[in-house]
């Protein structure tokens, strides 16, 4: 599991430096989260793991503030949680997760994407077995075996853990992330974690062609222009 994280974190690391509208995408998901579960961090769980996510990547403050501004007055657009799956070039298996105000437009952007780069759009289901639902932590430690005692303890169902160059790095379902991110914060003072994220995780991964990695390229490029989408998680090295 930690090479396939390892393969999605240098796969973000890539389109997102290319990606000038990250800023854009934090924004309306602070906007939903904000919106749907209250805007007061303390209060809203999930809007405190994203805020500190986005200043993690650099969000500035002045975006956030008016993500925030915007859900506290109630209105707006109201957007819902799209997921489309099927296979990339080189029969990669991808999931494109969006937020969308117009889930017919949304369709259509992300189905042209696959069309114009020789993948094909699937159905719901249809690859999403292969990959896990992934809560993912990453802190700096070199004592493993403590923090699967926390772990443990706060009864986390782990599916994996692992220390390498100084930092450890866990895995355990999504449905678990509040509760691991809590056991955490409670055996490590002053922890700061360098990836706290839910995550679609490939089971396996397969080594795209070199004949296909510019069209490969081209189509994670593609999706990531579009504003509807979020993430895109694949099983690609």
């Amino acid at each position: 599991m930690g090479r396939a994280f390892q393969n999605r974190k240098e796969s973000m690391a890539k389109t997102s430096d290319a990606n000038a509208k990250v800023y854009s995408k934090f924004s309306r998901e602070i906007y939903v989260t904000g919106k749907s579960g209250g805007t007061d961090p303390e209060g809203n769980l999930a809007l405190r793991s994203l805020l500190e996510r986005a200043k993690r990547n650099q969000v500035p403050a002045h975006v956030i503030e008016k993500a925030l501004k915007k859900a506290e007055g109630g209105g707006g657009e109201d957007f819902a949680v799209a997921r489309y799956e099927g296979f990339g070039p080189g029969n990669c298996m991808v999931i494109v997760d969006c937020l969308t105000d117009n889930p017919n437009r949304t369709f259509g952007d992300v189905r042209v994407c696959f069309t114009k780069t020789k993948a094909k759009i699937g159905t719901q289901g249809s690859v999403s077995h292969m990959f896990d639902h992934s809560a993912i932590f990453v802190f700096a430690g070199e004592d493993e075996e403590a923090a699967l005692e926390a772990l443990m303890m706060a009864d986390v169902d782990v599916t994996d853990i692992e220390c390498e160059d100084g930092k450890i790095t866990v895995f355990a379902p999504q449905t678990e992330y509040f509760k691991a991110k809590q056991s955490l914060i409670d055996a490590f003072e002053g922890i700061e974690f360098e990836v706290d994220e839910i995550q679609f995780v490939p089971q396996n991964t397969v080594a795209i062609a070199e004949e296909d990695q510019e069209m490969f390229n081209k189509f994670l490029d593609m999706l990531n222009d579009l504003d509807d989408v979020q993430n895109v998680y694949h099983n690609a090295e």
